[in-house]
């Protein structure tokens, strides 16, 4: 794959710091990913992106196919054209839209029958399909199209459900055409140890261009979490990059570093500043409370985003409780800035080989709750 490369620069424990091209972007992991649904990371326009040093960004294969549809991404000249950023994106397979409209879909060898959340009709996507949308969307990273099953789910289920993903990811790999677009395989296996195994194994024979860590995240307790990483992560090649799929709790990311993760995302920090919950040094604070009516000083005198650098609790507690859009903006910048310098400090502890050091500040100092935000 020209100009897509991963270079591990360094290893702290498991932990990895590392150098990935994407076709003349260059990207230093372990990085946070904000996710761009609709092809816009919710109320923050391609400068407000780049301000917070976001360093690649997601877009969401099912959505993008339902609204603009295909037909309208391959005609604006795909989605860096198309919402005017001009960093690299990172598409889903629409896989994750079999687990989570769990009663609007039918799943078969071929493909799946879906439910339209939009208007109700009946739409139909194979895994060339999905590879054939994530072409025309035109995103640097795409993935293969999987199942991501629930849990739990019973052995005999996993296992199935197992082999159908491998020979769907096959059916898309031969599928994929486009040469400046790198494909990942998705591990799934539940929380099953030698089904994940086996599908790491596998997958790797296939030669992805990176591999993504799948299932995780879908209502299974941490330490269950946990165990689906430790199964998968040791199969993983090294020269390749790894990629969790949909975690954004501060302790998830934490762990998934010291494990040795590269590359994470989720729609956490978007959806809690919806509702004006806040991820700061100093915990997790709602800013509707009204003991913020008369705080006069910064969110977060720790954090260099525009939201702590020009703005008060008081006045952002005014926002919310006006329900001015503004307030969305400003606290989606700051809780995605928030998370990614966490992982620039994480990058930081690396190199210097403290990475456990640094968990272990990060958990203490921050007071997190269960949730890990």
């Amino acid at each position: 794959m020209k100009n897509f490369k991963y270079e591990l620069l360094h290893k702290d424990g498991n932990a990895r710091l590392g150098k990935l091209n994407v076709f003349g972007y260059e990207l230093i992991t372990p990085v946070f990913m904000p996710v761009g649904t609709q092809a816009t990371v919710k109320f923050l326009d391609y400068r407000d992106i780049k301000d917070i040093k976001a360093d690649i960004i997601l877009g969401n294969t099912y959505h993008l196919w339902l609204r603009p549809g295909e037909d309208v991404m391959r005609q604006a000249g795909g989605i860096h054209k198309f919402m005017n950023y001009d960093g690299p994106v990172l598409t889903d397979s629409g896989g994750f839209q079999v687990f989570s409209l769990a009663e609007r879909r039918n799943i078969s060898e071929e493909g799946v029958m879906f439910q339209s959340h939009l208007d109700g009709s009946r739409l139909f996507m194979r895994p060339e399909d999905s590879i054939r949308i994530q072409e025309a969307i035109g995103s640097d990273i795409a993935m293969s199209f999987d199942e991501c099953i629930p849990y739990p789910a019973d052995y005999a289920y996993a296992r199935n459900s197992v082999e159908r993903t491998l020979r769907w990811a096959k059916r898309g790999l031969d599928a994929h055409t486009k040469e400046d677009q790198a494909l990942f395989g998705i591990v799934q296996g539940g929380e099953y140890e030698d089904l994940r195994a086996y599908c790491a194994q596998e997958l790797v024979k296939m030669n992805f261009d990176g591999y993504s860590i799948g299932g995780t995240s879908v209502g299974e307790d941490k330490k269950t979490h946990y165990k689906m990483l430790d199964y998968t992560m040791k199969y993983l090649p090294e020269d390749k990059p790894r990629y969790e799929m949909g975690i954004g709790a501060v302790n998830d990311i934490l762990e998934a570093i010291e494990r040795g993760v590269d590359m994470f995302d989720c729609v956490l920090p978007t959806r809690l500043a919806r509702h004006g919950t806040l991820m700061t040094s100093q915990g997790r604070i709602s800013i509707k409370k009204a003991i913020y009516k008369y705080d006069f000083s910064p969110l977060d005198e720790e954090c260099d985003c525009e939201c702590c650098k020009h703005y008060t609790k008081a006045y952002l507690h005014h926002l919310v409780r006006a329900n001015e859009g503004l307030a969305n903006r400003l606290l989606s910048i700051h809780n995605l800035r928030f998370l990614i310098r966490l992982v620039e400090g994480a990058r930081e502890a690396i190199s210097n080989d403290r990475y456990l050091e640094y968990k272990k500040e990060i958990l203490q100092k921050y007071k997190f709750d269960e949730r890990g935000f």
